[in-house]
């Protein structure tokens, strides 16, 4: 494969060998008019043996040149030399742009931009085209720019490897051609989604406008257990909302879960008579019934299990956001919305045994009735990544109903690693659950375990004489045995501390008042000793024979190191 694309990018070139053109590189740019004419020969045969196929950036190069040889001549005015040069910027700018260019005409100065083309040479070519012509020393300049230009961009190109002839191919005007034509499609599709989301917002007004409507036409006393039934003109808006659901579902969830809709503000709960005063930090969320009746006829109409999916992951989604907030108003009704679409799903078993008149009022008020097959895995997932204070309460509600529920050991775990990470307290049927037997996860859980602890040994019966004489015993004893090392280190450099000290604000080796230079740990007086004069512990006993076992013996009484192991320990040791 690789000697098939290799052969593939051969080309026929018109020099004979990588040393004529490193040759005629060097003698167009140099200062020697000879060399330069040398080189203008060269490329004339190569145009020759090319015949209309000669690269651009080479006849470029070759023009600009020519005029450079020219005007060192001296056999040329300005006039005629400021002619010679437009000619060859003039056949520069055009000819270098025009494979950029593509159905659609665009403007000189942008496709010089792209090609890193400085934009005053542009206008010199402006100039010497529909202008006063420029001055002779513009166009030197011009001139000196555009070579300097094309030894960067092109000549040096080629030096590397293989010879680039496609340089000046369309390939780069139809790759700008493709990203014009994506950039406008990405500004159509922005423009489309802007629209869509107005769209979205006028509908979803217009549906509460209606609804705020039919609740202020409602008796008072009736408020709270009816809400009547959808209006002509709200059966015309919500088949409005229908119809746009079906296009773009997802603008119309992102308009939903945004605050003043799904999620209620303090006012739009106060006018429907709900009680703002909620503890919003509860751990199991749950609506109220007059805001859940509020929104009941638009999520009945699209309670799809396409759009059921989408609305439980944009929900996770923003739960995701604002999880950190312990008490956020955003985040109580999403995890509460989350709650009662979960809880819709979910088929107990004391469904079985209701009345007709039971299952009639609690269906009445879901969003829907039969069973959807939910995408478990992923609001498991879901769940776990936005952290809050229902997340024990939602990952519950998820892991009982699931279609094939985790084993109960696993769901235990996992339940109890969700308490843990938010800090929270796992409890199954006791609220208090006795810490004994578990293990200690958290700094609170333990300080937990303590406290337990000692109510239960407040709760033994101990006679108080009793207690306070064991107490007085121990400080006694504790006295006695401060005094007695206080004793043995008479005269040692080393103390005991008797004072009321936090040990615990000190890491490992450090004490109070300790500096931070290692040297003070040194000791002022001390006493060297041999290793021939260190005690030697005898054996007190001889040890019994065993029969067919050999008692291994020592080679010498004599020290316990040698020579050898003393150098061994002298060489390992390292000062501060």
């Amino acid at each position: 494969m690789k000697k098939k694309s290799s052969e593939k990018n051969r080309h026929v070139v018109a020099w004979i060998n990588k040393a004529e053109w490193d040759q005629v590189l060097e003698y167009l740019y140099s200062k020697d008019c000879a060399l330069q004419k040398y080189a203008l020969h060269r490329i004339s045969a190569w145009k020759g043996r090319y015949a209309n196929s000669t690269p651009v950036a080479v006849e470029c190069t070759a023009d600009l040149v020519r005029c450079q040889v020219l005007d060192k001549s001296g056999k040329l005015d300005g006039d005629d030399l400021i002619l010679l040069y437009g000619t060859a910027l003039v056949r520069f700018v055009n000819l270098i742009t025009e494979r950029q260019q593509g159905k659609v005409s665009r403007p000189l100065r942008l496709l010089a931009g792209r090609l890193n083309i400085p934009e005053w040479i542009v206008n010199l070519r402006h100039d010497i085209t529909h202008r006063k012509l420029p001055t002779l020393n513009w166009c030197r300049k011009g001139c000196k720019v555009v070579l300097e230009w094309l030894q960067q961009e092109y000549w040096s190109r080629q030096l590397g490897g293989g010879l680039n002839e496609n340089w000046n191919s369309q390939m780069d005007g139809e790759d700008e051609e493709e990203e014009l034509k994506r950039q406008e499609d990405e500004l159509i599709a922005r423009q489309k989604e802007v629209e869509s989301y107005k769209r979205a917002r006028e509908l979803l007004i217009s549906f509460e406008k209606e609804q705020y409507q039919a609740f202020d036409g409602l008796p008072e006393d009736k408020r709270k257990s009816f809400w009547p039934a959808p209006s002509a003109d709200m059966s015309w808006i919500l088949a409005q909302i229908k119809h746009f659901a079906l296009e773009s579902s997802e603008t119309l969830i992102e308009v939903l879960v945004e605050n003043g809709f799904l999620v209620p503000t303090v006012e739009q709960l106060e006018s429907l008579d709900c009680d703002i005063s909620e503890d919003d930090s509860s751990t199991a969320p749950q609506l109220p019934q007059t805001f859940l009746r509020f929104w009941l006829p638009l999520l009945k109409m699209l309670n799809s299990p396409s759009f059921i999916h989408l609305l439980l992951e944009k929900l996770f989604v923003e739960l995701q956001q604002f999880s950190k907030e312990p008490s956020n108003h955003r985040v109580f009704y999403i995890s509460a919305w989350i709650s009662e679409i979960i809880l819709c799903n979910i088929n107990r078993s004391e469904y079985h045994f209701e009345t007709k008149c039971q299952r009639k009022a609690r269906l009445r008020d879901r969003i829907f009735v039969n069973r959807i097959q939910l995408r478990w895995q992923q609001l498991l997932s879901a769940c776990l990544d936005a952290p809050c204070f229902s997340t024990s309460h939602l990952l519950q509600l998820i892991l009982d109903d699931m279609e094939h529920p985790l084993p109960l050991e696993t769901r235990q775990k996992l339940l109890q690693l969700c308490s843990i990470y938010t800090q929270g307290v796992h409890s199954e049927g006791d609220p208090t659950p006795e810490p004994r037997g578990q293990p200690v996860y958290t700094l609170e859980s333990l300080h937990e375990k303590l406290q337990h602890s000692r109510q239960q040994a407040h709760t033994r019966r101990r006679p108080r004489k009793d207690s306070e004489r064991s107490e007085s015993f121990q400080e006694h004893l504790g006295a006695d045995f401060q005094a007695e090392k206080a004793k043995l280190l008479k005269g040692s450099p080393w103390q005991v501390c008797t004072d009321k000290v936090m040990w615990k604000n000190y890491p490992l080796g450090k004490v109070p008042g300790q500096s931070e230079d290692p040297s003070c740990l040194m000791v002022d007086n001390y006493s060297t000793m041999t290793v021939f004069d260190q005690p030697v512990e005898l054996e007190a006993a001889t040890p019994h024979n065993v029969p067919g076992v050999s008692v291994p013996q020592r080679a010498t009484d004599g020290p316990l190191w040698t020579h050898s192991d003393v150098n061994k320990l002298k060489s390992g040791l390292q000062l501060f």
